[in-house]
């Protein structure tokens, strides 16, 4: 069976989602967001890197992350912001007075989840949008994230019959029936959602495109990683992948190197200390870790992941164990309350 490249790296950064908010505004609103992580890790369970992501059910609106252009959205249209960005939310680009949303925050970390957000000034535009986060490893290897954008926008007006509308309707009715099971519904929702929104940004990449994205549709360099990933802890040498991969050595290496941004061989040694990583964190103590992922020796696996990672594999262990416990510590003292609908601040333009 062909190995699903990008499926594998989900399954090894620990993706996992969840909607926090349902948010329907009236122009003009405005709504400053801080970082991902800084809203949405302590409800992911500590999540080490949070990704954001809006999607327009009905309406329009602006998003504006700062060195990037504002962007506008209309309904269906998702926005992705991979690295977690700081951004801004509103019925116009450049409004003043962002709405304080301390109170959805709080609200967000102490469930129930999804929070409902509704305001704005009364005009006639209209919105309502699914605003969501997912939590993932960053190290000691994600290459998926080193590949993205700060920002990425998929229009549903480009897509048709592929529309990923009814995805995000059937995130709001989900939300608003609140039905057993429904968190997990969402968080798997949300993960769709951004699969979905990252194939389709990959099959935009123009043709002269470079990029770990890029190299995946490309026949020898996407089979070239297929292999890698089908088995990491095979003894590789760039002979065997070139066979693989249908090129010569030399061919191979420079065509990976062009797409991927380093060698085949150093790219096979990260991938698996992001394996091992994932090993070490389920349980495994260090030497099975590094015989899992193909290592002889475990001082030679120590001492490539502490390269990596800046700690050793036992430390990494100990400061994920920590985290572990804080995540737990946190969610048992996140009470549900009655449900609440923090407003949205209505802005002038002045």
């Amino acid at each position: 069976m062909e190995t699903d490249t990008l499926s594998e790296v989900l399954r090894a950064v620990r993706l996992r989602g969840a909607i926090f908010f349902d948010v329907r505004a009236t122009s003009p609103w405005m709504e400053e967001s801080p970082e991902g992580a800084e809203i949405a890790s302590p409800a992911l369970d500590g999540a080490p890197h949070v990704i954001s992501f809006h999607a327009v059910a009905e309406g329009a609106c602006w998003v504006e992350v700062e060195g990037h252009p504002p962007v506008r959205l209309e309904q269906g249209d998702i926005i992705v912001l991979p690295q977690g960005d700081a951004h801004v939310l509103g019925s116009a680009p450049g409004l003043k007075d962002p709405a304080d949303i301390t109170a959805h925050v709080e609200a967000a970390r102490r469930g129930p989840l999804p929070v409902p957000v509704s305001g704005g000034g009364g005009g006639p535009e209209r919105v309502r949008l699914v605003c969501g986060f997912l939590g993932c490893e960053r190290v000691p290897f994600n290459p998926l994230l080193a590949a993205l954008p700060r920002v990425v926008v998929v229009r549903d007006g480009e897509h048709g019959a592929r529309s990923l509308l009814p995805l995000v309707r059937l995130a709001l009715q989900e939300s608003g029936e609140r039905r057993s099971g429904g968190h997990a519904v969402l968080a798997r929702l949300s993960e769709l959602l951004f699969l979905e929104a990252i194939r389709r940004h990959v099959e935009e990449l123009p043709a002269e495109h470079a990029g770990w994205l890029a190299g995946l549709r490309d026949p020898h360099v996407g089979r070239a990683l297929a292999a890698l990933h089908a088995r990491p802890a095979a003894a590789w040498t760039l002979a065997a992948l070139a066979r693989e991969a249908g090129l010569s050595r030399s061919a191979l290496a420079e065509r990976f190197a062009a797409f991927v941004g380093q060698p085949p061989m150093q790219y096979l040694l990260r991938w698996r200390l992001q394996l091992a990583a994932g090993l070490l964190m389920e349980g495994a103590k260090v030497a099975a870790a590094a015989e899992e992922v193909g290592y002889d020796s475990e001082a030679a696996f120590s001492r490539a992941f502490k390269r990596l990672a800046g700690v050793p594999p036992s430390g990494w262990k100990e400061r994920q164990a920590a985290a572990a416990r804080e995540a737990c510590r946190a969610g048992a003292e996140r009470a549900p309350r009655q449900e609440r609908r923090p407003p949205v601040r209505a802005t002038s333009s002045a």
